[in-house]
């Protein structure tokens, strides 16, 4: 409501929880903190199922008719919330969806919760490798896609929220060693102190919001540090 400060521990750390509340008191503010997940990571669904062999439309229309399934069926309530990743969750809905339902699903009119995000099939396209050479299994490749999804929401929500984040960012994938922060401290006329201070506070804030963002996709924080370790391995296999 209008003037109330939102819970910040709730929409930090307990999305992925939410799951196995769909069916409680507030089932509404559930999938809303759902869609969200949803609308960021459905990019990775997509391609994985490019990648089983599915034409464009064919793959978006199964993704649509996943969502449908998880948002007016019973796969929400039926989630397995002691496996803790959101992301293995929904691709085993998904293997499981495809398997068998996705002919009935198919055939459905495109309604519920697929009305509710815009599919940027384009967009997804791009950043499509349709290789048949490589040697990485699309569950592999799956979670690559969501951490390039993950990591890409993390800057995207730093420029939004960073005056100067255009400046800064060329250095947050950079090791300290190798940053000349004499040559970068002529460059904007300014001391060598500040443009340390200036990265060194960049790196911090983007360390902190990509933990934000992986432990909402987790059932406890206790698991952040494991999963930012599996999510760096599967983009190491790129």
């Amino acid at each position: 409501m209008p003037g109330e400060k939102p819970n910040v521990s709730f929409f930090a750390t307990t999305r992925w929880t939410l799951v196995g509340d769909a069916g409680a008191e507030d089932p509404a503010r559930a999938r809303e903190g759902l869609a969200e997940l949803f609308r960021i990571y459905w990019p990775p669904l997509y391609r994985y199922v490019r990648r089983l062999g599915h034409g464009e439309h064919d793959a978006e229309d199964l993704v649509q008719g996943f969502f449908a399934h998880l948002w007016e069926g019973q796969g929400l309530r039926h989630a397995d919330v002691d496996r803790g990743r959101f992301r293995a969750f929904l691709l085993g809905s998904l293997k499981h969806f495809l398997a068998n339902e996705w002919r009935h699903a198919h055939r459905q009119k495109r309604g519920g919760f697929a009305t509710k995000i815009s599919i940027d099939r384009s967009n997804a396209e791009s950043g499509l490798a349709l290789d048949p050479a490589d040697p990485l299994s699309p569950d592999i490749l799956f979670d690559r896609e969501w951490a390039i999804a993950m990591l890409d929401k993390v800057l995207g929500d730093l420029e939004a929220e960073e005056e100067d984040f255009a400046r800064w960012k060329p250095f947050l994938g950079m090791g300290s060693n190798r940053i000349a922060y004499a040559e970068i401290a002529e460059k904007f006329d300014m001391t060598e102190g500040a443009a340390r201070v200036a990265v060194h506070r960049l790196r911090k804030r983007y360390r902190q919001r990509l933990r934000e963002e992986i432990s909402r996709t987790l059932v406890s924080g206790d698991l952040v540090d494991e999963e930012m370790q599996a999510l760096f391995a599967a983009l190491a296999n790129s």
